[in-house]
């Protein structure tokens, strides 16, 4: 019978040096093969099981693009909503995916807020930049067309003449809006628990009872928000979700309604993308990894900076 070769490292000493049986070899083989794979798996559920790209980091997050290349395509005969464009990672490799639709507000078009779509996209994510119906459409049609929106998106991303074939996790789905837009995306959450992540932007709703919303949900506001008061509106939103919900409220230092759009303050957009790309890596990707960034030191150091951007923040740590 062959023999395997039998090298200095495959040998086990008890004061006399010994001759390993090649099923002991074998089985000894096996068993750190096992014990390999097991913790594999262990440091993925650890850190999140959809991890995408390179571990975060403050500089990373505040950069003006994340580190995916970012392609984009306009969307035609759109499905129950007004149409708009979709940006995606041009990896091939390390996707899926998950996926965002981001409403504008009153009267405004997708270009309002173009910048989130790649600077949301670069972090590794499918983001669809909508138009409404009309540009008069209420909150409560706002959400329905951001649902509409995730769900005409992914089935375009299952056909193979898609730009972004492929690349989007059906199962990993966020809404996100400025206004109107906002309070859409409060809206489309309670009609849709499935959704993994929300992110209303200086929202606007008659309806201020969110009690039945069971989304992780970010609320940022504008400190001298005249048109949607935080007193009114933004923070009481937030104090009305559900107390065990992971959720959060920032508001930024004296920022006016329109601070989430192009023309807002160009010193608020790296903190607000940060939080952002932290609120939808850990909800949408369930990656622990960004964590840090919503709680704990970091996050610390972001309130209590003398520059500090933000002037009010509450949350419901640890997530």
């Amino acid at each position: 019978m062959h023999m395997p070769h039998i090298t200095p490292k495959d040998r086990e000493s008890s004061g006399t040096t010994q001759f390993i049986h090649p099923i002991k070899w074998g089985a000894s083989k096996i068993l750190q093969g096992m014990a390999a794979t097991i913790l594999t798996a262990f440091t993925l559920a650890h850190a999140g099981g959809y991890q995408r790209g390179p571990d975060p980091s403050t500089a990373m997050l505040e950069a003006s693009s994340g580190p995916y290349t970012v392609a984009s395509e306009k969307i035609s005969s759109p499905v129950n909503y007004g149409g708009g464009t979709v940006y995606f990672p041009t990896a091939t490799g390390d996707g899926p995916f998950g996926v965002v639709a981001f409403s504008p507000g009153f009267v405004n078009t997708e270009a309002a807020n173009k910048w989130w779509g790649p600077a949301l996209a670069s972090h590794g994510f499918v983001v669809v930049m909508i138009n409404t119906l009309t540009p008069f459409d209420l909150p409560g049609l706002r959400g329905r067309q951001l649902l509409a929106a995730l769900k005409d998106i992914i089935a375009r991303s299952q056909d193979k003449a898609s730009a972004y074939f492929g690349r989007i996790d059906i199962n990993r789905r966020a809404v996100m809006g400025h206004s109107m837009g906002g309070g859409g995306t409060l809206s489309a959450s309670v009609s849709d628990p499935s959704l993994k992540a929300a992110i209303p932007l200086a929202p606007w709703s008659a309806n201020t009872d969110w009690s039945k919303d069971s989304v992780p949900t970010l609320v940022i506001a504008g400190q001298n928000d005249v048109v949607a008061p935080p007193s009114t509106m933004a923070s009481v939103f937030y104090n009305n979700l559900p107390g065990n919900l992971s959720k959060a409220y920032m508001e930024m230092k004296a920022a006016d309604h329109f601070f989430p759009n192009n023309l807002g303050p160009t010193a608020m957009k790296p903190v607000m993308s940060k939080y952002a790309v932290s609120w939808l890596k850990r909800f949408l990707d369930e990656d622990r990894r960004y964590s840090q960034f919503l709680c704990g030191a970091l996050h610390d150091a972001d309130l209590n900076a003398t520059n500090t951007q933000i002037s009010t923040y509450k949350e419901t740590c640890p997530y």
